[in-house]
């Protein structure tokens, strides 16, 4: 019986989902072995015509990561929904827009200026234009485009699986249910759906009143390794964040900093936190409760870094047509 065929993807990201798989260590041979592997650029040698030739629905599933930037990465995004019977966004840049989106508090102009005419690395400036004639051939380059977009906001998406990157456990998971037909219904997130919080191995040392009056970032100070991050004023997105990421930055003592995206049915993740947090704050001077919202180092940053693109503030208010 044939192996049922599956691609990958990389858009917009820093290719650590694309480790992911690497990640799976031995397992990446049972894998390879119950699949057959028909795309994947970054890999192996594969040409977007090959895609354009086979029949639409013959994959059984794509495994798309990173977010929608550049318009080929777009069409390929289409092309690729077109072929496949399931699409997976893999990893938190295809499921909320990623580390990426941030980019959207600056206008397009704005960013490739600052890249190409005022970094003070350049010998010169000029930003490069789309078209250009090479060896007599004329080349035609992906256009920047205004905004950054998550994978659900060009094609259709079925399942996501979070994190930056997702961890083995979660990828594995993943590939096996959908090889074993257990998958859930289509627009599931394929992690817990209860806070980090919930399993955190610090919940005993979070106090019901912080009693914070402010925060700081993480070189400020010398961080406990068994106490709660937020009741040493370190802003710690685990109360609103997903769970199934096996704490890994918590072991390396870091706070979460909220890549396996909200829980089911919040959509602002940023103003989730900022209402968790007031719930256990006694401020009722308007002036201290400014400071305390001001001490946030870097809030957008911080509470939105991975989740900008899907939120209703979505950055900078935008003049240009994309």
């Amino acid at each position: 019986m044939a192996k049922p065929k599956i691609g990958l993807y990389w858009c917009s990201g820093c290719g650590g989902c694309e480790e992911s798989v690497v990640d799976l260590a031995e397992n990446i041979l049972a894998v390879a072995e119950a699949v057959d592997i028909v795309f994947w650029p970054v890999a192996m040698d594969f040409k977007y015509s090959d895609v354009e030739a086979m029949p639409d629905g013959s994959l059984a599933a794509v495994l798309i990561n990173g977010s929608i930037r550049l318009t080929e990465q777009e069409e390929i995004a289409r092309l690729l929904r077109r072929k496949a019977q399931v699409v997976i966004a893999h990893g938190t840049c295809a499921y909320l827009g990623g580390v990426v989106g941030l980019g959207n508090f600056s206008t397009r102009r704005q960013l490739l200026e600052q890249a190409y005419e005022k970094a003070p690395s350049l010998a010169q400036g000029g930003v490069p234009g789309t078209k250009t004639r090479l060896d007599g051939h004329d080349v035609e380059l992906p256009r920047f485009m205004e905004c950054v977009r998550p994978l659900d906001q060009v094609i259709e998406v079925d399942y996501y699986l979070p994190g930056c990157p997702p961890t083995p456990e979660l990828l594995l998971a993943a590939v096996t249910a959908l090889l074993e037909g257990r998958l859930p219904p289509r627009g599931a997130v394929l992690a817990d759906d209860r806070a980090l919080c919930d399993s955190c191995s610090r919940r005993e040392t979070k106090p019901e009143n912080l009693g914070l009056t402010g925060f700081h970032r993480v070189y400020e100070a010398e961080i406990d390794p068994g106490k709660c991050f937020l009741a040493q004023g370190l802003i710690c997105m685990g109360p609103v964040t997903r769970g199934g990421c096996k704490e890994r930055c918590l072991k390396g003592n870091l706070p979460c900093s909220g890549c396996f995206g909200p829980l089911d049915g919040v959509r602002e993740q940023g103003a989730k936190f900022i209402s968790t947090l007031g719930g256990t704050v006694e401020l009722r001077d308007p002036e201290a409760v400014e400071a305390w919202v001001r001490s946030i180092p870097d809030p957008a940053g911080q509470l939105y870094r991975y989740s900008l693109a899907t939120s209703a503030l979505r950055g900078a208010v935008r003049t240009e047509a994309r």
